[in-house]
Order: structure tokens, then sequence, then C-alpha cells
């Protein structure tokens, strides 16, 4: 005969366990499943030079090569300008501070621990070496220049550093941590960086992902402190979560990519400023359960975005709709660029070949207009 208080014994541990397990099978949903972050592949445009980010060569590994290529004008050719003498297995990361400079950031990989920073004035010709940053973090926008010399870095470990012209080194800025402490980040509730920039006047910007619904997390810096961007998302947004995917300057207009809500009922969109202190938002577009995998800008606030699935969307100014793209051409990684107004580049690479793509305006295929081959040093980084 088992014992009333056997009987309540056992059962209690029935819920115990059955709790347990369900609180560990729902922490592991949750981590399984993080936000995924974009690919480093992107473009931008500055003074009329279209600059572009391809991963080349193997798949992954130490025979993946990231290489930079450069447009000097519409209608002209595209050409590789990857910097010299400097290993790129961990991908290249751009900023621009206007004009014809560039500055290039390199990822940590294999053997290299640490980031060089280099800059271009002369569409990659020759480059000027700045002091190493510690190690950027793997999003696009980890690295953001101004037009007076200054350098914003964000680390991996969430470090965000600033470099000023002719320094010897980094200084330290802030830290998510810091920015998730202030005023302005507790209101929005910051989990994590995503992104930094200057505007046009040359004051910092970051961007990151809040927890509280409707929050963008765009945060400027006015003196000594950060204040949060005041971007009134639409009605039948303000209780999705909301993630800064991207952050940019360019010209003088400040864009940044969106996210709101997700799995089948996320959609995007974009803020742009040109004081850092009104947001323009565009109309969203549903992403039908795909996801962003890169997007890369253009003049007037144009937005080219991959998505899942080999499909792309393009919006060609902050009023405009949202258009989509017919598919992809083939490649195992394409690259989207924007060189001049409704002109859309398509740079598909597959191992040391690039094909560069148009989908010129009025047309619904793409047309092949070349073909690089890129000596690719495979072996060079084992």
């Amino acid at each position: 005969m088992i014992r009333p208080w056997r009987i309540a014994l056992l059962a209690w541990l029935a819920v115990l366990i059955a709790g347990c397990g369900s609180a560990s099978g729902h922490l592991a949903t949750a981590s399984a499943a993080p936000p995924a972050t974009l690919s480093l592949t992107t473009s931008t445009v500055m003074s009329g030079t279209t600059w572009a980010v391809v991963p080349m060569g193997a798949a992954s590994g130490p025979n993946l090569f990231w290489q930079l290529f450069a447009l000097p004008q519409p209608g002209q050719r595209w050409s590789l300008a990857t910097p010299p003498d400097i290993a790129t297995n961990g991908a290249l990361v751009l900023a621009s501070p206007g004009g014809q400079a560039l500055t290039v950031g390199i990822r940590p990989s294999l053997y290299l621990d640490f980031s060089p920073v280099t800059v271009t004035r002369d569409h990659g010709h020759s480059w000027t070496t700045l002091p190493p940053d510690p190690g950027l973090a793997d999003f696009p926008d980890a690295l953001a220049a101004a037009a007076d010399g200054q350098v914003i870095a964000i680390g991996s470990g969430g470090q965000v550093s600033q470099y000023h012209q002719g320094a010897s080194g980094w200084t330290g800025l802030t830290s998510q941590r810091s920015l998730a402490a202030s005023p302005a980040g507790r209101r929005c509730g910051l989990t994590a960086l995503t992104g930094a920039a200057y505007t046009s006047a040359a004051a910092p910007l970051l961007a990151g992902t809040c927890s509280r619904p409707g929050q963008a997390g765009i945060f400027v810096r006015t003196g000594d402190a950060w204040t949060a961007a005041e971007v009134a998302l639409p009605a039948s947004l303000r209780g999705q979560a909301v993630r800064v995917l991207r952050l940019t300057t360019t010209g003088t207009r400040d864009i940044a990519l969106l996210e709101a809500g997700a799995g089948s009922t996320a959609s995007m969109l974009t803020a742009s400023s040109t004081d850092s202190s009104h947001w323009m938002l565009s109309a969203a577009s549903g992403l039908a359960g795909r996801q962003v995998i890169s997007a890369s800008f253009g003049a007037r606030g144009s937005v080219a975005v991959v998505l899942t699935g080999g499909r792309a969307e393009i919006m060609s100014g902050t009023g405009s709709p949202w258009r989509t793209l017919p598919t992809l051409p083939p490649g195992r990684t394409v690259t989207l660029a924007l060189p001049a107004v409704g002109t859309i580049d398509a740079l598909a690479a597959d191992g040391g070949t690039l094909t560069a793509w148009k989908l010129a305006p009025g047309t619904v295929a793409w047309a092949r207009e070349q073909v690089i081959k890129v000596p690719i040093q495979y072996g060079s980084s084992s």
C-alpha cells in the first residue's frame, strides 16, 4: 500500500520535473533561433563612385577571400580594388565620410586577431594605413567615418572606440553595456548594438536592438550624453519588436533599415533624417516569412535588399514604395549595387569569377554586362 504522503511527494516531483522540462525547452527554443546577422556583402555610392563587397573563392574557410570592387561612374566598368597586402578572409567593412575617400576595416580571422584599417582617396589606387582596431564586430556597419577624419569602430564584445585624425591609437567612446544603462538605453531596453554612423555634422550615431516593443534603437551623441532618436512608428507596428538592421549615411541623409516583428508577420521599412532629430519613415513591406540577407544603399535614400529564396526588393527613395525585383542572377553570393537612379547592378560571385548583371530602367530581365576573373590565392592563408 502506498501511503498518502508518498503519493503527494511523487505528484510534487512530477510537477517539478515537468516544470523544469518546460523551462529548459523554452530556453532552448529561445537560444536556438537568435536574430540572424546580416551578411557583410553590401555596396554604397559616394561622389559617383560605387563600392561593393563580395566574398569569393571557397564558400568558407581559409580559401574564402572578400574582395572590394569599384565602379568610378555609372556606365563604366567594374574593377578590382581590394586593399593590397592584407588577409581579407574575415570580411571587409566599409565606411565612407563622403567625397572620394573610403575607409575599410578587415575583420579578424584565422591568424589575424585584430582589424587593420586603411583609407583610399583615389578610387582604390593607393591606401593609407590607420592604427589597427582590436577587432571589428561581425556586422556591416561596425565601422563609420566622418569627413573630419574621425572613425568609430564597434568591437565584437560591444566596446565602441573612436579614432581622431593624427592620433596614435583608438580611445573608448562607450559600450553596449554603458549605453544600455543610460536613460536612453533603458527606455529602449537595449540588448545589442548593430551599427554605427556619423551624421553630416559629424555627430556619432549608434544603432541597436530594443526589447521594448515599438522602440527603434537609434542613439545620437549630444555633448557628453547619448539621446534616443524620436522615430515614431505607425500604429500598426508599435506593438512589434524592432531591430535596426543597417545604419548608414549617404550624402547629407542618415538612413536606418528597420525590421519590425518576426516570422511570417515581419516587415521592413526605412527611417531617414537630415538632422538626426526628425526621422521620416518609408512604407512598410511585408517579408512573407523571408529573411533579410543583405542591404545596399544608393543616392537619394535608395535601398536594395536581398532576401532568402533568391528574391530582392528595392526602394528608390524614402517616399517611394518597395518594388520586387526579378529573381536574382545565379551565383553563390549576389551583391546588389545602385550606381545611378533607376539602374541596378547585381554582382554574382562563384569561385574566382565575378559576373556583373544590370537591370536597366524599364526592363524586366537581368542583362549580363561584364565578367571579371579574380586571381584567388588558394592556399595562401592555410
